[in-house]
């Protein structure tokens, strides 16, 4: 999430549950593990909550057995897939997609399709991405396209001269300037910044987007740092109510739960995305994680 997002998440969450202090560490997925990692080496994590990209890495810490199972009274109203016995919820939802600036590239000059943003040599260099290794969304997106596409599309990545930006800031500056014709990136990303006054627009995929739902899980008594389950439980459910998923889709990204009216400023409807969208393998990438990364990276060798 932007940190302004997290920020106002802060306030809501302050005047909502004013006996508790709630404080975010906020940072990309990779750092976050990284920390979790260390964290775990001492014995204990320094947090009661987590939110991270995308459901891999619940089913490896519930492996783990470091979670608490909630059965919260908001499940039933959820669209996407959670743990059945409450180790884990979906509680944002983010859409990979494409992006490119009209005012510089007319739209049929430009990748319109995941397919096509690695193999049509027209866009060869001019073209970008996130990191997998920092970034979790990415990750499960280069993940489901090589479910579909085989690995040789990390091959094709390469010769494409990918450009792997590691801020989406860097990709929006260089996609309003026109150095790229196109960029992979989140939806959100694009929303905002229209919101903010930008010309850059959204592609949909023609071979599907990646929906990823982010996932909220609390940590058990053995591992949480303030012993505090039933706070734990009134936000994690605050999180996935009406009032909750408000202050999300304020924030560029789209509601977990069924029937819910609000989208994201300027953005498709949540079904219309999910019903052309790239199916996801969250198994496989806890178990392969590392395995899909490197090849990823083996594949930008082809680089010219």
């Amino acid at each position: 999430m932007y940190l302004e997002v997290v920020e106002n998440l802060e306030k809501v969450l302050g005047k909502q549950f004013p006996e508790y202090k709630v404080e975010f560490f906020y940072g990309g997925t990779g750092i976050l593990q990284a920390r979790i990692e260390q964290e775990i080496g001492s014995g204990r994590l320094g947090c009661d909550i987590l939110m991270v990209a995308e459901p891999s890495y619940s089913l490896e810490l519930k492996e783990k057995g470091m979670l608490h199972p909630h059965k919260s009274r908001e499940a039933s109203a959820l669209a996407f897939d959670y743990d059945p016995d409450g180790y884990w919820y979906p509680v944002r939802i983010s859409n990979m997609i494409l992006a490119y600036n009209p005012a510089r590239h007319a739209k049929n000059t430009v990748p319109n399709s995941f397919y096509d943003f690695a193999y049509d040599t027209s866009a060869r260099g001019a073209i970008s991405m996130r990191n997998p290794i920092i970034s979790g969304t990415t990750l499960a997106t280069i993940a489901a396209l090589k479910d579909k596409y085989g690995e040789e599309y990390f091959d094709a990545l390469g010769r494409q001269n990918v450009n792997i930006d590691y801020s989406t800031s860097e990709a929006i500056e260089k996609l309003e300037s026109g150095e790229y014709k196109v960029a992979m990136i989140l939806e959100e990303s694009i929303l905002k910044a229209r919101q903010e006054g930008s010309r850059l627009e959204v592609i949909y995929p023609t071979d599907g987007a990646v929906v990823v739902p982010s996932t909220i899980m609390i940590l058990n008594d053995d591992w949480n740092a303030n012993g505090n389950i039933n706070a734990a439980e009134a936000i994690t459910d605050w999180f996935l109510s009406p009032e909750g998923q408000n202050a999300i889709v304020a924030g560029w990204m789209h509601s977990v739960r069924a029937n819910f009216d609000k989208l994201p400023y300027d953005a498709l409807p949540t079904n219309e995305i999910r019903a052309n969208s790239l199916p996801v393998n969250w198994e496989n990438i806890f178990n392969y994680r590392e395995d899909i990364r490197y090849r990823f990276e083996d594949g930008l060798l082809y680089r010219r």
